[in-house]
């Protein structure tokens, strides 16, 4: 199960996402919030994944993603709270730090953002 919180605030959306994202919840991240940053040109988004405690390859193409789609709107995409040993060990054994800047907490990725 996965829920996805999602705030727009000072310019960047910010994703919190909670639970699992893998294989059969990636259409859940894709439903909500390609459509959020297309239909409103949104340049800047933060990944929260404080609350994530399961990640898998799908859900790591899913986040990499939206980053080209950021990417695209000539934007920032950051990631944020990896805490959970496992989600840490997932994405370290990816390629998607290559993409994302990380940072410790939302107030960081509002920083570095420098809005």
């Amino acid at each position: 199960m996965l829920d996805i919180n999602i705030e727009f605030r000072k310019g960047v959306l910010f994703i919190r996402l909670e639970g699992i994202l893998n294989r059969e919840t990636i259409y859940k991240l894709n439903d909500e919030v390609l459509e959020t940053i297309k239909s409103n040109g949104i340049k800047y988004i933060v990944f929260n994944l404080e609350n994530l405690y399961y990640i898998d390859l799908n859900g790591i193409n899913a986040i990499i993603n939206h980053y080209y789609t950021i990417n695209a709107y000539h934007g920032k995409a950051l990631v944020c709270g990896i805490n959970n040993s496992i989600v840490k060990s997932r994405i370290n054994q990816s390629e998607m730090l290559n993409y994302f800047n990380e940072t410790n907490n939302e107030l960081s990725a509002l920083k570095l953002i420098n809005l």
